[in-house]
This record gives C-alpha cells, structure tokens and sequence, in this order.
C-alpha cells in the first residue's frame, strides 16, 4: 500500500469520525455558552478572512480592482437581503463593466 492510498483512508476516517462524534455526543456534552460565542465568532474570521483572498490576491499577487468592487457591491445586495441571483448578476455585471472600462 503505498503513502497516498494510507494517506486517504486516514482523511476519510477522520471525517467519518467527525461526523459520527456529533451524533454520539450530543446528549453527553455540555458546551458552555462562552465557547459557543467563541466559535460563531471564529466561524466568522475564517468566512470573512476567506472572502478577502479570494477577493485580493490571484496567484501571487494583487487580483486588481475589478474583483474587490463586484465583491463590494454582492456584500451590499446581499446585506440588504437581495435574491441570490441578484447578488450574483450583480457582482458579476460591476466586475465585467469595470473590466470593459479597462479596469483590472
């Protein structure tokens, strides 16, 4: 057995493990409401900390200002509670303009 296939199995035993602890858990552990506050927050960070990579960088370096503006504008729509097509053919119709415009 060579070191991917090892590799694999013990990734999709992890996750089996984790999806099976929830269940098996749930009546045993008492999370307090401090640490959950924590996660949410956390849960957070990495969304928004996700959302600003994607949204700056391309390969290694700056994506232009095109990108940031269509993400910009899909904040706003869907903060303002906006279809999800909306928010998409939003962000996406600023971005082409920008770039049309001659805007990176």
């Amino acid at each position: 057995m060579n070191a991917t296939v090892v590799m694999i199995l013990a990734l999709a035993v992890g996750t089996y493990a984790f999806r099976l602890a929830g269940p098996v858990l749930h009546g045993r552990v008492e999370v307090p409401s401090r640490v959950q506050e924590l996660l949410s927050a956390g849960a957070v960070v990495l969304l928004v900390a996700l959302l600003a990579t994607g949204a700056f960088t391309e390969g290694a370096g700056f994506a232009g200002w095109a990108r940031p503006a269509g993400v910009l504008v899909a904040v706003v729509l869907a903060w303002r509670r906006a279809p999800f097509v909306v928010v998409v053919l939003g962000a996406a119709g600023v971005t082409a303009a920008l770039r049309a415009l001659g805007v990176q």
